[in-house]
């Protein structure tokens, strides 16, 4: 417990020093696409693999227009997202402005089927609706 609240207090102070300049600039950058990835690299090169995992954890459902920032082009950003959202890591996914959470989240909504609803919030269809574990690619 006592831990826990040492870590909350820190990233409140954190949080405190993001400048109101570099808030905008996240809070526009987040808001720009319905679907925004702060991710190492880019889709068709991901730089690590938690950010490959979440391109494709993405692909499989079809989404292929989104917004993808590689936070290794500037590391304000790679370091200003991370106290804008009060997350340590990156990738960092965010749906209409709002922050959803690093690629453990999203594989756990993957895996639990909750993205496709997620998605569907969104007017997005997800690929996997379209396929049923029966089918096999044995056309």
């Amino acid at each position: 417990m006592l831990g826990l609240g040492r870590r909350s207090s820190w990233m409140r102070v954190a949080r405190r020093l993001l400048s109101t300049e570099m808030k905008d600039k996240l809070q526009k950058m987040t808001t720009n696409h319905d679907i925004v990835v702060f991710m190492k690299g880019d889709p068709v090169q991901p730089m690590c693999g938690f950010s490959n995992a979440v391109v494709q954890i993405l692909a499989m459902h079809g989404v292929e227009d989104y917004d993808a920032i590689n936070v290794l082009e500037d590391n304000d950003i790679r370091e200003g997202i991370k106290e804008f959202s009060n997350w340590p890591t990156i990738p960092q996914v965010y749906f209409k402005g709002e922050f959803v959470g690093g690629c453990d989240v999203l594989l756990s909504q993957h895996q639990s089927g909750d993205l496709i609803e997620e998605l569907q919030k969104l007017g997005i269809r997800s690929r996997l609706l379209d396929t049923s574990p029966d089918q096999k690619s044995d056309k």
